[in-house]
C-alpha cells in the first residue's frame, strides 16, 4: 500500500514538473492577471488630461446564478449520475470499485485542476497549452472576471474556473468504463494524473481557449485576438460543450486502455451481464438532468444561446432514445431498458458539440442518427475492433462524439436552422456559410483529438504498467474488485 502510494505521488510530481518545464520552454508569454481596461476618449480641453479608465465590467447576477447552478448540475452528472450508470452495468462484485473510482478520480482531478490544470488550460501561453499565470489559482479574487461570448459581458472567474473543473472531472471518469472490473485502483489514479496533464489540458486549451471578444474592434484586432487563442480555436473548430474535448478525448483513451490491459477473464466465453438495470436507468436519468447544465451552461450566460442549447439537449436525447429503442426492436425483436438508457446517453453525447449551434430540427436529426449509429457502435463496430470495452465507452462516447462533431458542421448552417458563425467585427452572423469548409475544419478537430489522446494514453498506460502494473491478479479479478481492492461488499447476504 505504502509502496504504490509513494510511486503515485512521485509519478504525479514528475508529471507536474515535466508539464511545467514544457510550458516554460514553449510559452512565449504569460496571461495578464486581469482583462485590459478599455480607455475612454480624453475630453477635449485646452490642457491635455490623462484619459479616464472605463468602469470595470461587473458580472450580471442572473448569469452568475445560472453558472453556479450549471456547475452543480455537471457535478451531479458524475456523482451520482455516471457512478450509478456505470455501477449498474458491472457485475455485483465490482459495483463498489466503480463507485470508488468515480468518487476518488473526481476528487483527484479537482485538486489538480486548482493547482495547475486551470492555468494550463485557460490562460495565455502557446497555441497548444496555456501558461503559469494561475498556478495554485494565484491572483484570482472574488472580483476577478472571465470573458463570455458577448462583448461587455463577464462572469466571476471563480465560477468559470469551477465550471470548467467539473468538465475535466467527468471526462476522466468516463474513461474507466472501458477497462472496468480488471484494473488496479492505484494504476488508474496514476494514469489519470498523467492523462489529465498531457491530454485533457492541451486539448481543452486548443479547442476552447481565447481571450474573449471585448477587444475586437476591426479585422486587425480580430486577427490579433485569434492569434492568442488555442490552435483548434484558431482554425474555427466548433465545439459548444465538449464533443472533442470530453467525449472523443475520453473514448479513445478508454479504447486504448481496453487493448493494453486486455480482456476480462471469461469474456466471450461466459455471459457477463449488467447486474442492476434500475441503477442504469437511474444513472442515465440523472445524466440527462445534469446535462442541461453541461450544455446550456456552456453558453456562459443566461441568454438565448443557453435556451437554444437547453431545448436541443432535451429534443436530441428524446430522439436518440426512440432511435435506439426502435432499431433494437427491429433487429432483436424486443426493445430493452438497457437500450433506452444507452440511447439516452448517446443522444446527450452527440448533441454536446452542436447544442448552441444548431436549430431544434437539426437536434432531432442528430439525436435520431446517434441512437441508431451508436447501437451499431456497441455491437458491429465493437466486434470489428475486437476490444473488451467493458461499458461501451467508445461505442457511445467515441462514435456519438464523432457523429455530433461532424454534424455540427452541417446543421450549424443558417439555411438549415443553425446559428451560423458570428462575426465580432460586424457584430452579426456572417452572411456566408460553407458546409464543406466547416466539415473539413470539424474533421481536423476530430483527427487531432483522436491522435493526441491516443498517443498520450498509450504512453501513459505503458509507463504505469512498468512502474505499478495495470491489472489485478487473476484470483482478485475472480473474487471481484469490491473485496480484493477495497475490502467491502455492496450486498451483504
Amino acid at each position: 500500500m505504502l509502496t504504490w502510494m509513494k510511486r503515485l505521488i512521485a509519478g504525479s510530481a514528475m508529471a507536474l514538473a515535466i508539464g511545467a518545464t514544457g510550458i516554460m520552454v514553449t510559452s512565449p508569454a504569460f496571461a495578464d492577471d486581469a482583462k485590459p481596461a478599455v480607455s475612454a476618449p480624453a475630453a477635449a480641453a485646452a490642457t491635455p488630461a490623462a484619459p479616464e479608465a472605463a468602469p470595470a465590467l461587473v458580472p450580471n447576477k442572473g448569469d452568475t446564478a445560472w453558472m453556479l447552478v450549471s456547475t452543480a448540475l455537471v457535478l451531479l452528472m458524475t456523482v451520482p449520475g455516471l457512478a450509478l450508470f456505470y455501477g449498474g452495468l458491472t457485475r455485483s462484485k465490482n459495483i463498489l470499485s466503480i463507485l470508488m473510482q468515480c468518487m476518488v478520480i473526481f476528487s483527484l482531478i479537482t485538486v489538480l485542476w486548482a493547482i495547475y490544470g486551470y492555468s494550463f488550460a485557460f490562460t495565455e501561453g502557446g497555441a497548444f497549452v496555456g501558461g503559469l499565470d494561475r498556478l495554485f489559482l494565484a491572483g484570482m479574487t472574488p472580483d476577478s472576471v472571465a470573458a463570455t461570448f458577448s462583448k461587455g459581458v463577464v462572469i466571476p472567474e471563480y465560477v468559470f474556473m469551477a465550471f470548467q473543473a467539473v468538465f475535466a472531472t467527468i471526462t476522466c471518469c468516463l474513461i474507466i468504463g472501458s477497462f472496468a472490473e480488471r484494473a488496479k485502483f492505484s494504476a488508474i489514479l496514476a494514469f489519470m494524473a498523467l492523462w489529465f496533464t498531457f491530454s485533457y489540458l492541451p486539448i481543452a486549451h486548443m479547442v476552447w481557449f481565447w481571450p474573449g471578444p471585448d477587444d475586437i474592434k476591426d479585422a486587425a484586432s480580430l486577427e490579433a485576438i485569434t492569434a492568442r487563442a488555442g490552435w483548434l480555436w484558431q482554425k474555427g473548430v466548433l465545439d459548444f460543450a465538449g464533443g472533442t474535448v470530453v467525449h472523443i478525448n475520453a473514448a479513445i483513451a478508454g479504447l486504448v486502455g481496453s487493448f493494453v490491459i486486455g480482456k476480462r477473464l471469461g469474456y466471450g466465453k461466459e455471459a457477463i451481464k449488467p447486474h442492476n438495470l434500475v441503477y442504469v436507468m437511474t444513472g442515465a436519468s440523472l445524466l440527462w438532468f445534469g446535462w442541461f447544465g453541461f450544455n446550456a451552461g456552456s453558453a456562459l450566460e443566461a441568454n438565448g444561446s443557453a435556451a437554444l442549447a437547453f431545448v436541443n439537449t432535451y429534443l436530441a436525447t428524446a430522439a436518440a432514445v426512440l432511435g435506439w429503442s426502435f432499431a433494437e426492436w427491429v433487429t432483436k425483436g424486443k426493445p430493452s431498458v438497457l437500450g433506452a438508457a444507452s440511447g439516452c446517453v448517446a443522444g446527450l453525447v452527440a448533441i454536446t458539440p452542436a447544442a448552441g449551434f444548431v436549430g431544434p430540427m437539426g437536434a432531432l436529426v442528430i439525436g435520431l442518427l446517434a441512437g441508431v449509429i451508436c447501437l451499431w457502435g456497441v455491437t458491429g463496430l465493437k466486434k470489428l475492433l475486437g476490444s473488451d470495452d467493458s461499458l461501451d465507452v467508445f461505442g457511445v462516447h467515441g462514435v456519438g462524439g464523432i457523429l455530433g462533431a461532424m454534424l455540427t458542421g452541417v446543421f450549424a448552417d443558417p439555411a438549415l436552422g443553425g446559428t451560423g458563425i458570428y462575426d465580432y467585427v460586424a457584430n452579426a452572423v456572417a452572411p456566408d456559410y460553407s458546409i464543406a469548409s466547416q466539415l473539413w475544419i470539424q474533421s481536423q478537430g476530430v483527427i487531432t483529438t483522436l491522435i493526441w489522446s491516443g498517443v498520450v494514453s498509450f504512453i501513459a498506460f505503458k509507463l504505469v504498467d512498468i512502474v505499478i502494473g495495470l491489472r489485478v491478479k487473476e484470483d482478485e479479478e475472480r473474487e471481484g474488485l469490491d473485496i480484493s481492492s477495497h475490502g467491502e461488499s455492496a450486498y451483504e447476504s
